[in-house]
């Protein structure tokens, strides 16, 4: 039966389908009956509980404020700003009608055709629309600003093609929007809230990311800069896991957010939005996740440690006595524990149920640790096991938990540095960039070599780095001509 649990197709095997499996057997979340839509199931959820406590604990440090604002959004909102309704229009799910009514011969339900709706509403695909219309009415003066607001909600966004956590139709997000007086004001609140991005991903989820900002074809619709945090999967693909947008005036024309400066004269708003969805999920699995099924840093595990008692019949009492103060112990110290002392399951089957979960410590006692006072240590990284004194167990785990977090990082960031190239000549890129990774190549900076990039290769510019020499950069190595930054490429989801 514990075969029957894990039984994961091998990465190496097949990347995708081991993904695949694993979000499902692993019990974070399944398809539902709705197309393009998943079901969350509560270990999956639990584990975004975490991330979005974490998160919003950063959010408010920096002065932003959570708020909530409207499902449905009036089409004429979505009018207003050219690029950003073009960028959005082919993802929109409409409401046209409010009502429906039975059918003739009242087996069913149709839609009333006399309900329909004056206007369309769109279900909110992002919400810079109906947030700035709302600012319209907050900002006044000078002293109305900065505004940071930030909501916790889900929205839609019409996908072809789905996979569970990376890309479905409905997801759950964050979105900040903030309005400021001035331009400088607007980009520093940008790249800082990149910042926390990337100090979370790296310091929590032990994922080592790229900072950067998007070409002009990849930023948000209706954007000045986009920037982004990278991330790197086991198969060699990047994965955007957070963007940051300085949106100029843009939206503060388009709505008419205009305030009374110092001067008392009248000047638009000048706005940032920002957010990270459930694909940090997919980040995490991807990452850090083996055949032998989930891999969770100690910080957002939502069980950090399971004891497991071996025992026959009454003996349970004898274990109890001792392991029930032991998880007691153990929480008192802010450690998550399970203790499972339940006779319905093997212990073998338990064993690879909660390394499929990716707990992250597994304690084991038996007959013979608990005459000797000893106990069985598992980490769920490496797998190692060690026997050691029960004496002063709190410590042995608050030890290896912290070791873990450490060591989760270094393993993702070992791989991620050995799959960075640098690649001058564009032959050799069409043929290594098959087999993954993230290459930094010499770019003329026009559209029409990054889209001939995408054509012969499906790699993408993921973004011009922070803190890569952009000197001395030679030519293009599509198109000859002087190149004037050096990008990463790569292919992703």
């Amino acid at each position: 039966m514990a075969k029957e649990i894990s039984g994961l197709t091998k990465r190496s095997e097949n990347y995708s389908a081991w993904y695949n499996e694993l979000v499902v057997k692993a019990d974070l979340a399944e398809a539902s009956d709705v197309r393009g839509c998943m079901i969350i199931k509560p270990y999956g959820y639990a584990i975004w509980e975490k991330i979005q406590h974490m998160l919003d604990a950063e959010f408010k440090k920096t002065g932003v404020q959570n708020a909530y604002f409207p499902l449905l959004i009036p089409k004429s909102f979505l009018s207003k700003e050219a690029e950003h309704v073009e960028g959005f229009a082919k993802e929109c799910a409409v409401v046209t009608h409010y009502r429906l009514k039975s059918n003739e011969d009242h087996t069913g339900v149709v839609v009333d055709p006399d309900a329909k709706l004056e206007e369309e509403l769109i279900i909110r695909p992002t919400s810079e629309t109906i947030i700035w219309n709302t600012f319209r009415n907050w900002i006044h003066s000078y002293r109305d600003l900065p505004l940071l607001v930030n909501q916790w909600c889900n929205v839609m966004r019409w996908e072809m093609r789905t996979r569970l956590f990376l890309r479905t139709s409905e997801f759950l997000w964050q979105e900040g929007h903030t309005a400021h007086a001035t331009r400088e004001e607007a980009e520093e609140r940008a790249k800082m809230m990149l910042k926390v991005y990337a100090d979370f991903v790296e310091g929590q989820m032990a994922i080592p990311v790229v900072q950067g900002v998007k070409s002009e074809t990849e930023r948000f619709a209706g954007a000045l800069d986009t920037y982004t945090i990278e991330a790197m999967m086991q198969d060699g693909k990047a994965l955007q896991s957070g963007t940051s947008h300085f949106l100029g005036q843009n939206f503060g024309k388009a709505f008419n957010v205009q305030f009374l400066d110092r001067d008392n004269k009248p000047q638009y708003a000048w706005a940032t939005s920002w957010g990270v969805s459930t694909r940090l999920m997919g980040a995490l699995i991807m990452t850090h996740s083996d055949d032998n099924g989930l891999v969770l840093p100690p910080a957002l595990a939502p069980v950090q440690v399971v004891i497991v008692p071996i025992f026959k019949g009454s003996e349970i009492e004898k274990f109890d006595k001792v392991l029930l103060p032991l998880k007691e112990r153990l929480e008192k110290r802010g450690i998550s524990v399970k203790y499972d002392n339940s006779d319905t399951k093997r212990p073998g089957f338990k064993f690879a149920d909660y390394e499929l979960r990716g707990m992250p410590v597994r304690l084991v006692m038996g007959g013979r640790d608990l005459a000797a006072g000893t106990v069985e240590i598992m980490r769920r990284d490496t797998l190692e096991k060690e026997t050691v004194p029960f004496e002063g167990i709190e410590d042995r785990v608050e030890a290896v938990l912290k070791d873990m977090q450490t060591n989760i990082f270094a393993k993702a960031k070992a791989f991620r540095d050995a799959h960075i190239y640098t690649c001058d000549d564009y032959g050799e890129f069409k043929e290594r960039i098959k087999d993954g990774g993230f290459f930094l190549c010499p770019w003329d900076g026009t559209p029409e070599t990054e889209a001939k990039i995408k054509e012969d290769t499906q790699a993408t510019i993921r973004c011009i780095p922070f803190g890569v020499s952009q000197d001395n950069l030679g030519a293009d190595m599509v198109s000859g001509k002087p190149a004037v930054k050096r990008a990463l490429i790569a292919r992703s989801y």
